[in-house]
């Protein structure tokens, strides 16, 4: 996706997009697109029943969690929690998640842009048509500090349900006998404008306690900025010429665990070593060893590498502690600047550090601006995990008209939430160890 490189220019654009959006906003109402995931009946910890998300899943699982809107990050989740079938009460798993900054240098080295808290990505909220958001509701948010303050309201949040194919398949003991069962999210999402950029922010929150977190970027190319002729572009246009400049998008989620309630969520790193088969063995070998992660971390990915967090106090039926692992999705890393240089930061909590870079929090002189220099060995007693996922947009003729979505982003996995799949049919729930 292709921007003005002219802030005020990207502003302007901005601007006067979402003022026109706000004011359909108003006009379109803010009743449901159709009906979909309900409210309950009673409101959840922290919040009204009107800022309440719940959805029980046709598998049995049920997932709950508060939003609200902020004036910079936009979307917020708070207080998520997963009961699957079998389990007597709600299990909390995040106490807050959201984005915290979407960074796009370009490769000319013209501007760099911070999406969140310098161009008003919270103020770009679109509203939805009832086709965008088939079989849910579309919910009105009131956009703090809207341009257009006489019309604040837009029908910008779809909270919907989704197939998502195969939960599992397995052939039983008999030949005749197959064991299957089609997986179910809950999927909850906006779209906000930023100049050129159209960036869907979804959070897809499956039926086995999975939570996928995406932004994909989509919209325009700029047709004002075909100018790359340094070589740093892509000619979309007749022959070698009209080339779009290449750039990166830096995304970052800031994620809050509260695993079983508590926010003293315990880290771990695992690394696996992969040795040449020794004499009379057939193959590799592989040890696992677990590093428990007490100071504030910078990680990186690497092979065989990977982090849980660690319930304080929270354990399954087998008595096993219960964790969520970190899975990454595919990135593309930035060299550029320092907060971008890792894949996975956990720093501490404080109330101030809200946003990856350009942080607009009320931090003491001195601490510095990006998460980068909020990792300073401090002993983990709360940990705040801050994941970076990069792409780099190097355009292409199908990027126009309109571009395709393209997708960046990560999930995180419950690792002895349960002690069984927590679709597990009842024809198999006595195979628990066997």
């Amino acid at each position: 996706m292709h921007v003005n490189r002219v802030s005020r220019a990207r502003m302007r654009t901005a601007v006067g997009v979402s003022v026109a959006a706000l004011a359909a906003g108003a006009l379109a109402g803010a009743g449901p697109a159709s009906a979909g995931p309900r409210t309950a009946a009673a409101p959840a910890a922290g919040c009204s029943s009107a800022y309440q998300i719940q959805q029980k899943l046709s598998s049995g699982t049920t997932w709950t969690m508060c939003w609200r809107y902020d004036s910079k990050a936009g979307l917020v989740l708070n207080d998520v929690s997963y009961q699957p079938k079998g389990e007597t009460k709600p299990i909390k798993v995040l106490n807050s998640a959201r984005l915290a900054q979407i960074d796009v240098p370009y490769d000319d080295g013209s501007v760099e842009y911070d999406d969140l808290t310098g161009f008003g990505f919270a103020q770009g909220l679109m509203n939805l048509a009832p086709g965008e958001c088939p079989g849910g509701t579309i919910r009105s948010v009131k956009v703090p500090d809207s341009w257009d303050p006489e019309h604040p309201n837009v029908n910008g949040l779809c909270t919907t349900t989704r197939s998502r194919g195969h939960a599992y398949r397995m052939q039983g003991d008999s030949a005749n006998k197959v064991y299957q069962a089609q997986g179910k999210d809950l999927l909850v999402y906006t779209v906000n404008q930023v100049g050129w950029y159209e960036y869907m922010t979804e959070w897809r929150f499956q039926d086995d306690g999975t939570i996928n977190m995406n932004v994909g970027a989509t919209g325009s190319l700029s047709y004002e900025d075909y100018d790359a002729g340094d070589g740093r572009g892509w000619p979309i246009g007749k022959g070698a010429t009209a080339s779009a400049t290449s750039h990166s998008h830096n995304v970052f989620w800031r994620l809050d665990f509260g695993l079983d309630g508590s926010s003293k969520t315990r880290v771990e790193q695992y690394d696996s070593k992969v040795t040449a088969p020794a004499r009379g063995q057939e193959a590799p070998t592989a040890k696992t060893t677990r590093t428990k992660v007490t100071k504030e971390l910078a990680g990186d990915y690497k092979t065989y590498r990977w982090w849980r967090m660690v319930s304080a106090s929270g354990k399954n039926k087998d008595g096993h502690a219960r964790s969520y692992e970190i899975v990454p999705g595919t990135t593309t890393k930035y060299p550029g600047r320092s907060f971008t240089k890792h894949d996975l930061y956990v720093t501490d909590y404080k109330k101030c550090e809200q946003f990856a870079s350009n942080n607009t929090g009320n931090c003491p002189a001195g601490t510095g601006k990006s998460v980068d220099k909020w990792v300073n060995g401090q002993t983990l007693t709360h940990p705040i995990v801050w994941m970076n996922v990069g792409f780099h947009h190097i355009a292409r003729d199908e990027d126009q008209q309109p571009m395709p979505v393209h997708w960046q982003g990560f999930s995180i996995a419950p690792r002895d939430v349960t002690a069984m799949n927590p679709l597990t049919p009842d024809a198999l729930a006595a195979q628990n160890g066997h």
